[in-house]
């Protein structure tokens, strides 16, 4: 009898650990594309544009966004911000660019390109094994009121960033890493909520990143997919295109 208890203590005990195992970061990714629409639904994707607000609340300062979007890899954006003009980026066959008036034309190198070369994958959430060879699930934390599995995904080239999805619905909830950029390495918090459907895919309208202290407002007004985009809208401009041929030479 004392064996047999032991026995079914030992049992118990196992059956708790399984209870409390963290799910595999491959399970987690996965079920994010099935509650958000399912891969068939993803699949049949080519194209996307979207269209948006942002805002620097603490400055005072808004504007508009648009970014199209196409398979494989190739974005097209344009922010304009009241006081600081038009800025606009892209990617297309490897080359990742911007152009403001601040910072002029200019092509991105080393981290900072890897890291917008990653962004551009078109249909990221299902082809996030190409993007992170790496995925792990580190542990659960709760973030904005919500009990999330922590994620670490590691790229093949650049810095890890950490995702955290909700335990209850699957969702993202909040993506850190630390981004490159002119001034340096910075860490970057970006906070997505207000998911909602755009042709049978769920995707969040609401984006809050906070940076170095200050926080930006990316509000999504609308999402159109399949959409007929013109293939030179995503060639860089003139600026970039001399750019990258005074490199080649």
């Amino acid at each position: 009898m004392i064996r047999n208890i032991a026995i079914l203590a030992a049992i118990g005990a196992f059956t708790a650990m399984a209870d409390d195992a963290l799910p595999k970061a491959e399970t987690i990714l996965d079920h994010y594309i099935e509650v958000t629409g399912g891969k068939a639904v993803y699949e049949k994707r080519t194209s996307e544009i979207s269209t948006g607000t942002i805002e620097f609340a603490a400055q005072g300062l808004k504007g508009t966004l648009t970014r199209y979007a196409a398979a494989p890899d190739k974005t097209y954006a344009t922010m304009e911000l009241d006081g600081v003009g038009k800025v606009e980026s892209g990617s297309v066959n490897g080359v990742a660019w911007e152009k403001s008036a601040m910072m002029g034309p200019r092509v991105k190198s080393g981290d900072e390109k890897s890291q917008s070369l990653r962004e551009a994958q078109f249909n990221g959430a299902l082809n996030w094994r190409k993007i992170y060879p790496k995925a792990e699930t580190a542990g659960v934390e709760t973030v904005e009121g919500q009990e999330c599995y922590k994620i670490s995904l590691t790229p093949a080239e650049g810095k890890t960033e950490t995702a955290y999805f909700s335990k209850k619905t699957g969702l993202e909830v909040k993506r850190s890493t630390v981004a490159a950029s002119p001034m340096g390495e910075v860490p970057v918090d970006a906070v997505v909520s207000e998911y909602k459907d755009f042709g049978g895919i769920l995707q969040p309208t609401k984006l809050i990143q906070r940076v170095a202290g200050q926080e930006l407002v990316i509000t999504i007004q609308s999402v159109k997919f399949n959409e007929q985009i013109p293939a030179d809208k995503f060639d860089p401009p003139a600026e970039i295109k001399a750019l990258m041929n005074k490199a080649a030479q």
